[in-house]
């Protein structure tokens, strides 16, 4: 499975890049807004900052809503850096963008998924990610795990490419439990993937190997 990261903080970026494990970088207007990164100049070349920390996909989002701007808007993205995904919102105009883009050969992330029937358009328009909000429908006392298992089975029986792209992940068991049904992506704060080295047992482990080790260099 592979972790992105879902910020545009630069230093957690980096943070997560330097364990070693980081594969890429979701991104959206509010988390931008969120690090005081505003107006269009700033966003693209932000962007390109995130993009020369890492080495996998960046998912930049658009913000319009209508097939015109979103395909203008893409385009203007993508043309950015080769890590560039275009991310776009799961509505009418968003799939006919999707479909667009994978004709032209640009890749995409379909976002703000909640249902197994969204999944599937998605893939049939050629989306290079899907990216259901496991998280959001947990809030709202629905099972986003089952979620992530239904659309793992849909693609899986007609061998979509489509990734499954687990998003608005809260902490390490929704990291844990997409990897045990077969998420092919999580995003998620640097929280969650830090998260996956704790252990009581180790620091207990670490302690006593510290203490027994001192006790060797007297």
């Amino acid at each position: 499975m592979k972790f992105f990261i879902d910020t545009a903080n630069l230093e957690d970026i980096r943070e997560a890049q330097s364990l070693g494990v980081l594969d890429g970088v979701t991104t959206n207007p509010s988390l931008m807004a969120k690090e005081g990164i505003t107006g269009k100049e700033n966003i693209l070349k932000h962007y390109l900052n995130i993009c020369n920390i890492v080495d996998g996909d960046v998912s930049a989002e658009v913000i319009s809503i209508d097939f015109e701007g979103m395909v203008k808007e893409g385009e203007e993205l993508a043309a950015l850096h080769p890590q560039i995904v275009v991310k776009l919102p799961m509505i009418a105009d968003g799939v006919k963008a999707c479909k667009y883009f994978s004709s032209k050969g640009i890749r995409t992330n379909v976002t703000l998924v909640f249902s197994a029937g969204q999944a599937l358009l998605a893939a049939k328009a050629g989306a290079t990610y899907v990216s259901p909000f496991l998280g959001r429908l947990d809030d709202i006392s629905t099972d986003g795990m089952h979620l992530i298992a239904e659309i793992r089975e849909i693609y899986d029986n007609y061998d979509y490419q489509t990734q499954i792209l687990s998003a608005s992940i809260r902490h390490t068991m929704h990291i844990v439990n997409c990897a045990k049904v077969g998420s092919d992506v999580m995003t998620g704060p640097l929280s969650a993937i830090k998260g996956l080295l704790k252990h009581p047992l180790t620091d207990i482990g670490l302690n006593q190997f510290i203490e027994d080790a001192k006790k060797m260099q007297l």
